[in-house]
């Protein structure tokens, strides 16, 4: 049966707005790019634009500065595994040990392996300068994942499978390690000799902590 002629027509627009849809996350990716190449401070517009494949005005339809561009890299990607995980943990309904096991995991498998690590290290790099980023990462990643930690150890404590501690600072101990491995992959990770064993990592800290909260 030949193709009608609307047909015809109706699938290049078709492909167009599939095209458009997917800009802003083709300009996030290109701006992630340029950002772990240069830092947030020497970053221009026009160069992730050339990164992108698309014109600069283009960005500026989808972000209104590069901060903006910054903080939907953000939102987008390292908040979003938080609501992620953290949607995974309302819905959990094994003991808190394993529960706190699974977030650990979680969270340790994307420090481990996503791109979206480079984030903090430019963060701190840049908060000197750029005090606001840093203000919107603590707000938008850490105290996110603080309250999701604190929660889960609250849950152990109220149920009597932890001890009583100062969950303020057991959470800071629990998302430390987190830390080290994307900074390590980031910064000290292209000087091993041979790949380091994050798993390994998250594992031990995992056993470590378990014991360390026991009644």
């Amino acid at each position: 049966m030949p193709v009608s002629a609307a047909k015809r027509k109706s699938e290049p627009a078709a492909r167009w707005r599939r095209r458009k849809e997917a800009r802003p996350l083709e300009i996030l990716e290109a701006a992630l790019a340029v950002f772990a190449e240069k830092g947030f401070a020497a970053t221009r517009m026009d160069e992730i634009a050339a990164r992108a494949g698309v014109s600069k005005g283009t960005i500026y339809l989808y972000f209104d500065s590069k901060e903006a561009v910054f903080k939907a890299l953000v939102r987008e990607t390292v908040g979003a595994r938080i609501g992620e995980i953290t949607d995974l943990m309302q819905k959990f309904d094994g003991s808190t040990r394993d529960m706190l096991a699974a977030a650990l995991r979680n969270f340790g498998a994307f420090a481990a392996t996503s791109n979206r690590v480079v984030l903090p290290k430019i963060v701190i790099a840049e908060a000197g300068n750029f005090p606001d980023l840093a203000r919107f990462y603590r707000e938008e990643v850490i105290e996110r994942g603080l309250k999701l930690m604190g929660s889960i150890v609250a849950r152990g404590i109220e149920r009597g499978e932890f001890r009583k501690v100062p969950i303020e600072h057991a959470v800071r101990l629990i998302v430390g390690p987190l830390l080290i491995i994307m900074l390590w992959r980031t910064i000290f990770g292209r000087f091993d000799k041979a790949p380091y064993d994050y798993s390994g990592l998250i594992e031990t800290h995992i056993e470590t902590l378990l014991k360390g909260l026991a009644p």
